[in-house]
């Protein structure tokens, strides 16, 4: 058989316009119409990387640092390392004498009393004990005033006591758990992993305390919610538009001022125990306590969030064709029955979006428990900012928000796996 060389041409690959093979000319283009579209959506990416991921991580990586010891203590934290703490016996002279060096360095610096605040969270009264020393030891020469162990011994009780050097030995290292085990209510010792003492345990009574309530919040939101949304859905455009508003008014109005009313309208003395006492519902004498308690949090909270639950349901009940009713009316339906086995099931993805939203806004709530709340009402998450801004415990937050982020996320996976989040919409 002959070689056409035109059978040749024929058979050989496909050729764009500028002389290069189609496919590999497809894929170019493919590429570039790639980059251009990652290039539109880079700032977001960044935006999102910037203020969600970065955040996040740093307070991942917070919860579980613990290097101010083995910065500012270097020559400490080698020597004190084959000390044996169990036996009742301080550490020789090498570990004072270490220290002595260490702390000389670390007063000049400035850097003392930070390692004191850290460690302070571990063993009260070690912060005082080391700003104290210092003061002291900022005119020692670490070789001209050697031996050390008396003189700070003599300096003060706590260089004495083996707890301090069991607690300095027990956070040398880099990284510790030990913000995590107080944030579930135990601790790290140098005897190893114990419960806190009884009357320090509350930091899991809050978590639960935090999803109990959140889930109240968001069945009664589901409650109250669900019947207005359903009136926002099948009534007149004009009136529905009139409700939409009065649904849409507390987003103009300050957080702080709304939950500041609650605050005036719960008290024993506020506007609706004397709308109680003028109606003979209560006696005077006998007012209602709904303020400083969970009443009050749930109350206010359930107030403040029931726009986020409304929302997302009449934006699915809109949806909804009247006709379906009206088709399962005219099999001999009832209305309870129509709306049950015909409404009901067509409304859920509505209600698995608000309470998804709802749950996962009331978990983080601070300032309306702060409030409102009192000393029974308050949330982990008010927990944190007083860890964040008052204790400036600043590892301890982390843990405790780490924990939170996961608890969010494992309810989450599970409400997939039971309703699937593929069901959840906002309408459309």
């Amino acid at each position: 058989m002959r070689n056409d060389p035109a059978t040749q041409e024929q058979t050989g690959p496909v050729l764009a316009a500028d002389g290069t093979p189609l496919k590999k000319s497809l894929s170019r283009a493919l590429r570039r119409q790639k980059m251009r579209a990652l290039l539109l959506i880079a700032p977001l990416l960044a935006f999102v990387f910037i203020t969600f991921v970065i955040p996040i991580a740093s307070m991942l990586f917070r919860s579980v640092e613990n290097d101010i010891v083995a910065n500012t203590l270097p020559e400490t934290v080698v020597a004190i390392a084959s000390w044996d703490g169990t036996t009742g016996e301080l550490p020789d002279e090498e570990v004072y004498a270490a220290f002595a060096r260490d702390m000389i360095a670390a007063v000049a610096e400035k850097k003392h009393t930070r390692l004191g605040s850290r460690l302070n969270y571990e063993l009260s009264g070690i912060s005082s004990m080391f700003r104290q020393s210092g003061r002291k030891m900022k005119r020692w020469d670490p070789v001209e005033d050697a031996p050390f162990k008396e003189k700070l011994i003599d300096l003060h009780d706590g260089w004495g006591d083996v707890s301090t050097w069991a607690i300095i030995q027990t956070y040398s290292a880099p990284y510790t758990s030990g913000y995590f085990l107080t944030a579930i209510d135990m601790q790290l010792t140098p005897e190893g992993v114990t419960m806190q003492p009884e009357d320090k345990r509350i930091l899991i009574r809050l978590f639960w305390r935090t999803l109990v309530m959140s889930l109240v919040i968001t069945g009664s939101c589901i409650l109250l919610g669900y019947p207005v949304a359903w009136l926002l859905a099948n009534l007149p455009a004009s009136k529905a538009n009139l409700l939409m508003i009065l649904v849409l008014l507390p987003f103009w109005t300050s957080l702080l001022v709304r939950t500041s009313a609650w605050k005036v309208m719960l008290q024993q003395q506020g506007v609706i125990n004397d709308v109680l006492v003028w109606a003979g519902l209560v006696a005077d004498d006998a007012r209602l306590i709904m303020i400083n308690n969970q009443f009050g949090t749930i109350l206010a909270m359930t107030h403040i969030l029931l726009p986020f639950m409304i929302l997302p349901m009449y934006s699915v009940m809109q949806t909804i064709q009247p006709s379906y009713l009206r088709a399962a009316k005219s099999l001999g339906a009832t209305n309870w029955t129509a709306f049950w086995r015909v409404y009901f099931p067509q409304s859920v993805p509505g209600i698995g979006a608000g309470s998804i939203l709802v749950f996962i806004l009331s978990i983080g709530y601070y300032i309306t428990p702060e409030i409102v709340g009192g000393t029974k009402g308050v949330f982990i998450s008010n927990r944190i900012a007083y860890h964040i801004s008052s204790s400036l415990n600043w590892g301890l937050a982390a843990a405790l928000g780490t924990i939170l982020l996961a608890v969010v996320l494992l309810l989450y996976w599970a409400y997939d796996r039971i309703v699937g989040i593929d069901n959840v919409k906002l309408g459309g």
